[in-house]
């Protein structure tokens, strides 16, 4: 197993069992935080995700680190992960958003400069 190299996520590890993240607003602004040291969003994924109305919860952030470091064990590079109704492609070595496509712009859109695809 891969040591933990997020200390926020190592400390709650060693100090206190974790329990699951729900949909709550306190939650989200926590889980965000934590996400942050492990995840980026570039500017431009944000301005992406704001402009095309994508909002994820904590559990389907969760989801999309699950496909990145799932893509991460195979080797990839840059990777489609789908989440709910949202596509976002990742640069997985850098851990960092760089896009993100809403479903109705899913339709007649082709990603470029992608090795693999995660379905989450």
């Amino acid at each position: 197993m891969d040591q933990i190299q997020n200390s926020k996520i190592s400390e709650l590890l060693n100090n206190q069992p974790v329990a699951p993240v729900k949909s709550q607003p306190g939650n989200i602004d926590e889980f965000k935080s934590i996400l942050q040291d492990r995840l980026k969003v570039s500017s431009h994924a944000q301005t992406r995700l704001q402009s095309r109305n994508i909002e994820l919860d904590a559990a389907a952030w969760a989801r999309v680190m699950k496909g990145v470091d799932m893509a991460a064990s195979k080797g990839a590079k840059e990777s489609l992960v789908l989440v709910d109704d949202a596509a976002l492609v990742v640069s997985v070595k850098n851990r960092t958003v760089i896009t993100a496509v809403d479903k109705a712009s899913l339709k007649d859109n082709v990603f470029t400069n992608i090795d693999s695809a995660v379905v989450v």
